[in-house]
């Protein structure tokens, strides 16, 4: 893995989210407790809604469209709801997030 410092843990609120644009479209970051980030795909698949101005509950994310629930560990929609979200590999050292850059580098995250 080539891991990318994208930001500082401190710059995402606990239950909260940012966005990091790469080439490939946008990314979400996810910080739901005090250590603890997860990267997926900012879009919903079920009408494109911006999964970062969701609200983060748990290891799950709620669309601010229609309220489709996402697991930020599997990207699995939750509920009745198909459908899935792109997940992608970050971790957390000395208070910066960390990304694959190789992994972004594969797929698209929108």
């Amino acid at each position: 893995m080539s891991w990318i410092d994208v930001g500082a843990l401190n710059d995402i609120p606990v239950r909260g989210a940012r966005i990091v644009k790469t080439p490939l479209g946008c990314v979400a970051l996810f910080r739901t407790d005090e250590e603890e980030v997860f990267a997926t795909s900012d879009r919903c698949p079920h009408k494109g809604g911006p999964l970062s101005e969701g609200i983060v509950h748990g290891k799950s994310v709620t669309c601010p469209l229609h309220n489709w629930v996402f697991s930020l560990e599997s990207g699995e929609a939750q509920g009745a709801d198909d459908g899935q979200i792109a997940t992608f590999s970050v971790k957390v050292e000395d208070g910066r997030i960390l990304m694959d850059g190789e992994e972004l580098g594969k797929r698209s995250a929108a």
